[in-house]
């Protein structure tokens, strides 16, 4: 007899809670990126489903309950933001010409390099909104014509890459601004990008949750254009 549905939300969310509290306690323990809590705990959650054979359906019960979390979490972020106006003011039109060539580049890359390989066009289509947030990639790919599912899949893919590689790749090429890192990771690799910037300080992690929105609207606008561009 399966479980009730108040269980199975309650479980869902007990799990999600414990593997993402567990995961950050492991990273913390050994100092390793690779084992980036989202990471890791999506792994971890994905196993304990298929040993237990529960069906993603049975954990979405409560899953929904942690995803209505992302809307709040996202209008928090308006606080460091807040903290590091003075500065975001003072260099606005350097950021929002970063944005725009940022998402341009983001795009086209991804959608070229996907045709130029031989990819079928609602895969191309699907790669178009890799680097913003989940349910603006899901917008954008069914309003183009893409696979929402893949694109999420690929924007999950994107941010943990993102989040594991991005500031050490950034500081290797010899960035140092704060400001730039913190761009760098929020129009890359969108929510899971920004919360590595917060790890690494408050004007990256403003900057990051900024570019992160700017970024998302930007790709909203672009990427039919670019797509359009490409088809012709």
């Amino acid at each position: 007899m399966s479980a009730p549905p108040p269980v199975l939300a309650a479980a869902a969310v007990a799990l999600t809670v414990a593997a993402y509290a567990a995961s950050r306690r492991l990273q913390r323990r050994t100092g390793l990126t690779l084992l980036n809590p989202v990471l890791v705990s999506v792994a971890a959650i994905i196993a304990l489903l298929r040993l237990a054979g529960a069906s993603y359906a049975d954990y979405d019960q409560g899953g929904r309950l942690v995803g209505a979390l992302l809307g709040p979490t996202v209008v928090a972020l308006a606080l460091p933001l807040a903290r590091q106006l003075d500065a975001l003011r003072r260099h606005a039109r350097a950021i929002l010409t970063a944005v725009v060539l940022g998402s341009l580049v983001g795009v086209a890359s991804a959608v070229s390099t996907a045709a130029l390989l031989g990819a079928s066009p609602a895969v191309v289509r699907s790669l178009a909104p890799r680097s913003v947030t989940t349910p603006i990639a899901i917008a954008v790919s069914a309003r183009v014509g893409g696979i929402p599912a893949l694109s999420a899949a690929v924007v999950i893919a994107t941010g943990i890459l993102g989040a594991l590689a991005g500031p050490e790749l950034l500081r290797a090429l010899g960035i140092r601004s704060r400001t730039a890192i913190g761009l760098a990771l929020g129009a890359s690799s969108h929510g899971i990008g920004t919360a590595r910037a917060v790890q690494e300080g408050e004007q990256e992690g403003a900057t990051s949750g900024l570019a992160m929105a700017l970024t998302g609207l930007a790709t909203a606008l672009l990427a039919p254009l670019v797509l359009a561009a490409l088809e012709r």
